[in-house]
């Protein structure tokens, strides 16, 4: 399943999910203390998704985040140094400290914007695709979205849109069970959200979201596709996030979802799957595993540093979060 991905690839991806767990880990402390006191939506445990999605995008493409938002941004190739700054709210994030967790918006790495209203960036996305067609541009754009966002009816009339224009853009379901805190089948009446795509005439696919080279796979045909004039897919990635709805509790105490289903998602932990596979084929090695993990630790520390002694915005100053254009 991986002959066709090359070294380079796999060892990239590998650091992407490594740098996106540490830096959401190193998170706890500072959100637990206070030091960070805007809402914060971890990504634990759904690496492999936006890795194996962005793998496959350049800058020109653009992806539109959702409330949990960090995985997609480090993913596009987003600064940690700006992004520990924007969770503290200071001027030098990447939001100039005005957005917080929920609203990152980093338009030099093709990640314009996230946003906190379930399925909001959905018809933006299509939107920016519809933009790209019409300007003949060789670029496709990206809806990340929870399996909440299909309990909104603007999520309908994107994928119904998108299939009529044959619009190069992806819609990618982070399906991990819940939304907010309720269980999917208490939400949907038809819990195969790969399956919707059936009435709009769109391919619809439903992927292990633990598998980054499944993900990147199967991502690459749909953004193949996309380019190629063939229009839009929708790509149901199942996943599970290890910690709450929103903050670092595991949320256990609500008596929403159980330790044993807890456990047996950790067990299928994307990261760890991933690093057997590359030590099987020794595309990995345990020295470069030790190396690659003290220079994300590294990296992550001074973005600590640097985000603690940046300054806050001025309260004067409307600011602007930046330009940018199609």
């Amino acid at each position: 399943m991986a002959e066709n991905i090359s070294s380079d690839i796999l060892l990239e991806m590998y650091e992407t999910m490594i740098r996106i767990r540490k830096f959401e880990e190193s998170l706890i402390e500072p959100l637990t203390s206070n030091e960070i006191v805007c809402p914060v939506h971890l990504y634990i445990g759904q690496e492999a998704v936006a890795t194996g999605v962005c793998a496959n995008l350049a800058i020109e493409d653009w992806a539109f985040s959702t409330h949990r938002s960090h995985g997609h941004y480090i993913a596009k190739g987003g600064d940690l140094k700006a992004l520990m700054a924007e969770l503290y709210g200071k001027v030098t994030g990447c939001s100039k400290g005005r957005g917080g967790s929920m609203h990152l918006s980093s338009p030099d790495v093709g990640l314009p914007g996230s946003s906190a209203i379930v399925a909001g960036t959905i018809p933006l996305a299509v939107g920016s695709a519809l933009a790209f067609s019409m300007r003949k541009k060789d670029a496709v754009s990206v809806a990340f979205f929870g399996d909440g966002a299909l309990g909104e009816g603007t999520s309908y009339e994107a994928l119904n849109f998108a299939a009529l224009r044959k619009l190069p853009v992806i819609f990618v379901c982070e399906n991990n069970l819940y939304s907010t805190h309720m269980p999917i089948s208490l939400c949907l009446a038809d819990v195969d959200i790969y399956n919707k795509a059936e009435v709009f005439n769109l391919p619809g696919i439903r992927v292990d979201g633990n598998n980054v080279i499944e993900v990147y796979n199967v991502a690459r045909k749909a953004i193949e596709d996309a380019r190629n004039g063939k229009g839009p897919s929708l790509l149901e990635c199942m996943t599970y996030r290890w910690r709450g709805h929103v903050g670092p509790s595991e949320d256990l105490d609500k008596g929403l979802r159980s330790k044993k289903e807890l456990e047996y998602w950790m067990n299928r932990c994307p990261i760890k799957i991933f690093e057997e596979f590359l030590f099987k084929h020794s595309i990995l090695s345990e020295p470069e595993k030790i190396q690659i993990y003290e220079d994300i630790e590294r990296e992550i520390e001074e973005a600590l540093t640097f985000a603690k002694d940046s300054p806050y915005p001025d309260p004067d100053d409307s600011g602007t979060l930046g330009v940018f254009k199609t």
